[in-house]
């Protein structure tokens, strides 16, 4: 969500995310992102959690071939790109001043064939909803979302907003700082949760949630 420009940073766990551009292979596609850290901060590099939430599509635990999915918060587009060659009908979303950037790299990593099951599109959570069907998505992706707790109601108003009951939610994440860890108290609120994958080199973590049924009053 946050736009921040970052400062260069020394230690060599940061400086990849200061290089160019990126590369992955998924989906038996060799990847290339790029990242522009100087102009666009967080939202134009690649973390660690869209690199897991990645492997973890390509396990096939959840259905994604055929599946209309959103990501949410896209930044460079890794999620989406591989979603979509994995065979989901993507709409891939960021902030209006992330979007060129965002649909230069969908452009560049989809093959001419696969151009058309990806569309980018602006979103800022919980502005603007109707514009997007309710309850229309099979599978809506986060890759490192949550971080800024101004967002935590905004972004739990979408997810009500895009999924049905039968709408799987995949988050990947560090959980880094409390605040993470009471959004999840937030988000069990209103969905089931559950860790599905825990890649521990990475310590990140993915979630699973679908919508809790309606309560009835006694």
């Amino acid at each position: 969500m946050a736009l921040v420009p970052y400062v260069e940073n020394p230690l060599p766990a940061l400086s990849k995310l200061q290089n160019s551009s990126a590369e992955f292979r998924f989906a038996n596609h060799d990847l290339r992102l790029s990242q522009d850290w100087k102009k666009l901060g967080v939202a134009a590099v690649v973390w660690d959690a869209a690199v897991v939430l990645c492997m973890y599509l390509e396990l096939g635990e959840v259905e994604v071939n055929g599946k209309s999915a959103i990501e949410l918060g896209a930044g460079t587009g890794l999620v989406g790109i591989v979603a979509a060659l994995l065979g989901a009908k993507m709409t891939i979303t960021d902030r209006e001043p992330a979007l060129d950037f965002l649909s230069a790299n969908v452009k560049a990593n989809l093959p001419a064939d696969s151009q058309s099951s990806a569309v980018v599109s602006e979103l800022t959570w919980g502005e603007g909803l109707e514009r997007y069907p309710a309850g229309g998505y099979d599978l809506v992706l986060g890759a490192d979302i949550v971080y800024l707790e101004d967002t935590f109601e905004p972004l739990l108003q979408t997810l009500e907003h895009l999924c049905s009951d039968a709408t799987v939610v995949l988050l990947s994440c560090k959980i880094r700082y409390e605040r993470d860890t009471n959004f999840l108290s937030m988000l069990k609120q209103r969905f089931g949760v559950e860790e599905v994958y825990y890649e521990k080199q990475r310590d990140i973590h993915v979630y699973k949630a679908q919508k809790l049924p309606p309560r009835r009053d006694l």
